[in-house]
This record gives C-alpha cells, sequence and structure tokens, in this order.
C-alpha cells in the first residue's frame, strides 16, 4: 500500500524549499510581522484554504471545524525572527543547507506547518473536534508571546491539545521554562567630569546593579535549572560626562514556579538596595513567561502519540528537555502542550543559522502523521 504522506511529501519537495525561500526574504521582527502574515494568509488562499483570517495579534489563523468545538487541537509556528533587520537578510542554499538568520527558527518551521495544511485541505481531511493552523506571532524575545496569548483569549477554554513546531527534529520540549524580564533604567544628577568629579554616575550604578546580580546563587530545586542573564546596556552622554542616565535589559528563567519567585525576591532586593536620595531607579518588567501548571499524565498521554511517530519517522530515540516557546502559555493554563522539532539546524539567534534541508522533508512527514494521529481525522 502507498504511503500517501510520504508520496505528498516527495510530490510538494520543491515547493517547501521555494516557498522557505520566499518567506526567508521578509523581515519579521516580533510585533513587525504584517507582511509575513499577508504572504502567509495570501499563501493558504491560495491552496484553497477557507475562513483564513489575521487577528488582531498578527496570527494567522487557519481553522477547520472548529466553529462548534471545545476541543480544538492547535499547531502553530511563530512567524517572527529574534533579528531586528527591517530588510532581507542574505540567504544561501549550498544544496545541502539553506544559510539564512531566522531560516530555521522558526521560518522552516512556518512553511512546514503551511504544507501540512495544504496536505488537509487536498485530501479534504476534517476533524469532528476542531483543528487550527497558526501561524503565529511575537514568541521571540520582547514579543512576550503575544500571539498565543491572543489565541488562547481568543478561544478560552476551547483548546484542548497544542502543539508548536519550534524545536531539532529528535528533541521535545515537554517542560516550559517561566521567565521574568526587566529594563532598569538608573538615573543621576550627572554633570562635567572634571567640575563634578565625585558625583554619582548612572553607568557606575548600573554596573553595580549588574555586578550584584551576577553574584547571585540560583535556587537548586530537585531537578530545577534556574539561570539569569544581563542582555544589554546603553546610556551616557560623551567620554568627558558624568552619565546621568543608563539602562540595561536583564532575565531570570527558571523550569521551576518556585525557583522563580526565589529570583523575583533576589533581584528586587537588588534593585531597592541601588536607590538612594541621589539615585532613581526605575523598573519596568517587559516579559512575563510563566510556568507549567499542569497535571504531569495530561502530557504523557501526548507523549503516547507523538513520540512513536516522531522515532518511526528519524530511525532514532527523542530526547526530552526544558525551553522557553510558545507551549508555556497553554501549559500555565492547565492545557496538554508539546513543542516539537520539525527540522535539524546549527547557530540558531546568529548570523550564522543554518537549517538542513532534508531534514525539513522529513519534518512535514512528521507534521502530517502528527496531525492526522491527534486529530482523529
Amino acid at each position: 500500500m502507498k504511503d500517501l504522506v510520504k508520496e505528498y511529501v516527495f510530490q510538494n519537495k520543491q515547493q517547501m524549499f521555494d516557498t522557505l525561500k520566499e518567506l526567508c526574504s521578509i523581515p519579521a521582527p516580533s510585533h513587525f510581522e504584517q507582511k509575513r502574515a499577508e504572504y502567509c494568509k495570501n499563501w493558504l488562499e491560495g491552496i484553497g484554504a477557507k475562513g483564513v483570517y489575521i487577528d488582531e495579534a498578527l496570527n494567522v489563523i487557519f481553522p477547520i471545524n472548529c466553529e462548534n468545538s471545545n476541543e480544538i487541537t492547535v499547531f502553530v509556528a511563530h512567524t517572527d525572527t529574534v533579528f531586528p533587520d527591517m530588510e532581507p537578510m542574505p540567504y544561501f542554499d549550498d544544496g545541502e543547507k539553506i544559510h539564512c538568520p531566522g531560516a530555521a527558527d522558526d521560518t522552516a518551521s512556518v512553511v512546514v506547518l503551511m504544507m501540512m495544511a495544504k496536505f488537509f485541505v487536498e485530501k479534504n481531511l476534517a476533524s469532528k473536534k476542531g483543528i487550527m493552523f497558526v501561524c503565529n506571532s511575537c514568541e521571540e524575545g520582547l514579543g512576550n508571546l503575544k500571539g498565543t496569548r491572543q489565541l488562547f483569549n481568543d478561544y478560552s477554554g476551547r483548546i484542548s491539545k497544542f502543539i508548536s513546531f519550534d524545536s531539532d527534529l529528535n528533541v521535545i520540549a515537554n517542560k516550559c521554562v517561566g521567565s521574568h524580564r526587566y529594563e532598569v533604567e538608573v538615573l543621576t544628577e550627572g554633570g562635567h567630569s572634571f567640575k563634578a568629579f565625585g558625583d554619582d554616575n548612572a553607568i557606575a550604578k548600573l554596573a553595580e546593579i549588574i555586578s550584584n546580580i551576577y553574584k547571585i546563587e540560583v535556587p537548586k530545586l530537585a531537578d530545577s535549572r534556574t539561570t539569569y542573564n544581563v542582555g544589554t546596556i546603553t546610556g551616557g552622554t560623551s567620554v568627558n560626562t558624568i552619565a546621568q542616565n543608563a539602562k540595561l535589559l536583564c532575565e531570570y528563567r527558571s523550569d521551576n514556579r518556585e525557583c522563580l519567585d526565589i529570583m523575583k525576591a533576589k533581584f528586587e532586593e537588588i534593585f531597592e538596595n541601588a536607590r538612594s536620595e541621589k539615585v532613581q531607579v526605575n523598573v519596568k518588567m517587559v516579559g512575563d513567561r510563566p510556568c507549567s501548571f499542569i497535571d504531569d499524565s495530561k502530557i504523557e498521554a501526548l507523549e503516547k502519540i507523538t513520540v512513536p511517530i516522531i522515532e518511526d519517522v528519524i530511525g532514532d530515540k527523542v530526547s526530552f528537555g526544558s525551553s522557553s516557546t510558545d507551549c508555556n502559555i497553554p501549559l500555565s493554563l492547565g492545557v496538554p502542550a508539546l513543542c516539537v522539532g520539525v527540522n535539524m539546524h546549527e547557530k540558531t539567534h546568529t548570523r550564522e543559522e543554518w537549517v538542513h534541508k532534508e531534514s525539513i522533508v522529513l519534518g512535514l512527514e512528521i507534521a502530517i502523521k502528527l496531525g492526522k494521529a491527534l486529530t482523529e481525522v
């Protein structure tokens, strides 16, 4: 008997690569995914998808039989990239790998999602309980999972399973990493570097805050992992000016709720201790990703269906880990979710990022078979 999925993947292989090239040429920093969203909507409508729409968060949503369903299975891949570029980034296909910032994370996954949707349209497949394909926005950095938050707000209580395509082929993220992210601004009187020497310098005070952050001993509970980071610093006026202002972006993250609370207290203490009559410290939370709040048995039930499919396609065992992805939102709401990989890649979040072409082919096979199994079409 013919394997209809393999046959479809083989027949659509070139279209998949062509679509990836086109999508990579459209810049999409978080909060600026409009053009990619329009491309994805037009592409889906072009292959016969009905009812596709773009919501206010710039999610591209293609629902099938979801009108009256309270058990919708959702598949997502995020359209935004970590890079701020608003001009097309360099793209190079060497025959084996596609080199382009954002190609793997998560543009190739978006293409797999759309090609998966095309299979469902062409084969006229539908789930009685409802299935939804979503090219979602704002997964990266300060996007703060805006797209997925919007999805669960609009379909509150109606989503029963959630799969995010955003990992390596042989890795499943079955635990989510929560995080808090802050913008910290230090303000002082400043002055001339010679005449006002000795007055408080905002950059020096910011450096003290950073130094104290890096003295934190992270909590270690059970098998949890907790980290922190200072990502950017800005400020000052000139080489001969005592800085009046300086800013940083920092975060801490953990796959354990209690550890996240401990880190929050430590950071708040550092910020408070830096304040004085002449030093103003303004703290703004710019990112809040929740930890899991779900019965493990619900995740295990989803794994029992997912793992055999992936291992059969790749001919290898999958490993499990924790990650910060769109799955944070459903898992925090008690909805079973897994982050599944549909390609193999290296150097994500760098300008040297690349994705292995043949791995995307396997990823599409996984996606379709997983879609059929989880939605019982």
